[in-house]
């Protein structure tokens, strides 16, 4: 177990150590401790010697010179010149919460990022200011389209976020994918087995062995092969950036630039509905929510996002759970200069 600051404070020192500036090396390690306290491990701290190897071999810049090189007083296009998606895409839905404020909605497209972690982060950034927030990603290919036998879409996740009142924001992120690829890596990470329907083999077989994983399956079938391909065109067709199939991968090609594109929105409620009207009703909605009665063999209904941040609470008090490997990688990293 370690504690969030240290666990923090150590992947921070990691990024500076391999010459990542304060600023963007403070915000990559907070988005991937986040992801941790969330229980969402499969996007915290393991991804650092991922990040760390792309670093060396010069797949991101680590002194991008961003902009947003478009912009009105609702919407803007950020160029990331291929740095840390984590850094620029903060930046990018801070833009997108003062447009909100502004105008009543913000929408920022990214262009030339890299991989950003875990998408609760950005929009929990518009729900602490009793904003909705919505963010999107794509990736290299790496999910089946339903009914096909190769890879297409990546996992393509999307994210809500609804600021509440008394209860705790409704915060709901997944993948577009029956699972994220990075529960597929935490499982051989963690040598177990992973459950039947997660993945296919080269073959196009389903598989519960992580390492025979050649492609990941879309949730729901065609509905969720219809939103991977959403989220494609939002991050894709709206950036400039590549599509599919064309987008370089990331475990793989690391001399080179991702070239990602995402997507952030964030609403004002209150240019609606009176934000204590809002927020007052989404809690009463909670509570009713969670007083439904639940299926036989079930305790209760929980809200969405709510099992991760009951993890959250957990973790601040007692500590991260990380594996020892991880935790060695850290530690060589910070010892090796």
């Amino acid at each position: 177990m370690m504690r969030k600051d240290e666990l923090k404070d150590m992947t921070q020192k990691v990024f500076e150590r391999h010459g990542l500036p304060e600023e963007i090396s403070e915000t990559v390690a907070d988005v991937l401790v986040h992801a941790n306290l969330r229980g969402v491990d499969s996007h915290g701290v393991l991804r650092v010697e991922h990040y760390i190897k792309r670093m060396k071999e010069g797949g991101i810049n680590l002194n991008p010179q961003f902009r947003e090189i478009e912009s009105t007083s609702s919407t803007g296009t950020f160029d990331g010149d291929n740095g840390f998606g984590h850094f620029i895409s903060k930046k990018a839905m801070e833009s997108a919460v003062s447009k909100a404020k502004e105008e009543g909605i913000g929408a920022v497209a990214v262009k030339n990022s890299s991989h950003c972690g875990a998408l609760s982060y950005f929009v929990s950034q518009a729900t602490e200011q009793n904003l909705i927030g919505i963010a999107m990603t794509h990736a290299d290919k790496i999910v089946v389209p339903f009914g096909g036998s190769e890879p297409f879409f990546g996992t393509n996740p999307i994210a809500f976020g609804f600021p509440a009142d008394e209860e705790e924001p409704v915060i709901l992120d997944f993948a577009t994918s029956t699972v994220a690829l990075g529960k597929v890596l935490n499982a051989k990470e963690q040598g177990n087995s992973i459950p039947n329907g997660w993945g296919v083999d080269e073959n196009g077989s389903d598989t519960n062995i992580p390492e025979e994983v050649a492609a990941l399956t879309p949730f729901g079938g065609p509905k969720g092969y219809g939103l991977a391909m959403v989220v494609e065109i939002f991050t894709a067709l709206l950036t400039g950036a590549a599509f599919g199939p064309h987008i370089s991968k990331m475990y793989g090609d690391y001399d080179k630039n991702r070239e990602l594109g995402h997507f952030f929105i964030a609403i004002d409620p209150d240019k609606f509905v009176a934000i204590d009207t809002f927020t007052s009703r989404l809690d009463q909605m909670i509570r009713e929510l969670r007083e439904a009665p639940p299926a036989e063999n079930v305790e209760r209904i929980y809200v969405p996002g709510e099992i991760e941040m009951m993890n959250v609470k957990e973790r601040e008090n007692n500590g991260i759970p990380i594996s020892d490997s991880i935790i060695e990688y850290l530690k060589t990293e910070l010892n090796e200069k």
